[in-house]
């Protein structure tokens, strides 16, 4: 066996103990379609009475422990001066920490599926990112480039101005154009909530649940706003077990994961991945 494929294995043993122990009810730590969705508890019988999730329609109270909630998380990185080398260290760092995805812009998907090859961490892209103002058919061929190039996930971002207009027909047919593009890649749906009222969310979560994307999403992390609980139950309340929800945007320490898994989250987005999961925090970019 060579060097390569015992770090492959080590790096799996230590994966699907992770998975064993955030087996939790309710909670689905980001599986796919076609994927399995763990809902047991952990398969230790004597588990302790602190670390059981009671699940209550959409609130979730658990301790979760940093090591667990690293397969909650989307490692990501999409500044625009993202460099090549700054992409090959982020893919490092999530094959280290065991996150469920890298999150990126499409050009670097090629990159990413190259670095992570033989690896479970999964791809995720954005497109139409981070304004969402541009054609569906835009949207669409873009979502499909980087399912060709290897994309597990497509994190599209809704049409903003048509939603503020009351034009929900015109923002239903831009999710369902880039929808179709997806194939077998599980498509996130961000809302932008900082620029919505109550009711454009829940209008256009109602949206994404009838067309069924696999996640609804709140923030482009671009300004805005970020996620907050009151958001992230208002969309579970909404898409009930038929989407998934992430939470993005202004995530930089433990307590705010777990805050917005108990929330009703499945997805964590996030460029403060380690200083979650070490339970440290990243100060607020300036």
């Amino acid at each position: 066996m060579t060097k390569n494929n015992i770090l492959i294995l080590l790096f799996l043993i230590k994966r699907t103990e992770v998975e064993r122990q955030t087996a939790i009810i309710g909670v689905d730590v980001g599986t796919g379609k076609g994927r399995a969705v763990s809902r047991g508890l952990t398969d230790n019988a004597s588990v302790d009475a602190k670390r059981v999730t009671k699940f209550n329609g959409s609130h979730m109270n658990t301790i979760i422990s940093p090591k667990e909630i690293a397969l909650y998380i989307d490692h990501t990185l999409l500044k625009p001066e993202a460099s090549p080398a700054a992409i090959r260290t982020l893919c490092a760092e999530a094959r280290e920490y065991s996150f469920k995805t890298v999150c990126v812009n499409s050009c670097y998907v090629p990159l990413c599926v190259e670095e992570l090859q033989a690896c479970p961490v999964d791809v995720c892209s954005v497109v139409g990112f981070p304004l969402g103002a541009m054609l569906s058919s835009a949207k669409a061929y873009e979502a499909k480039l980087a399912v060709a190039a290897g994309a597990d996930e497509i994190d599209m971002v809704i049409n903003i101005g048509l939603l503020k207009a009351g034009e929900l027909e015109a923002v239903r047919a831009d999710i369902e154009t880039v929808f179709a593009a997806c194939g077998e890649a599980d498509l996130k749906v961000i809302i932008e909530t900082g620029l919505l009222s109550d009711a454009e969310k829940k209008s256009v979560c109602q949206i994404c649940k009838e067309v069924g994307v696999a996640f609804v999403k709140t923030s482009t992390g671009f300004g805005h706003g970020g996620a907050t609980v009151a958001d992230v139950e208002l969309m579970r309340a909404v898409v009930g077990e038929r989407c998934k929800v992430k939470a993005s945007g202004g995530v930089r320490n433990l307590a705010d994961a777990r805050a917005l898994i108990a929330a009703g989250a499945n997805r964590i987005g996030a460029s403060a991945g380690i200083a979650i999961v070490n339970g440290e925090e990243v100060p607020p970019s300036r």
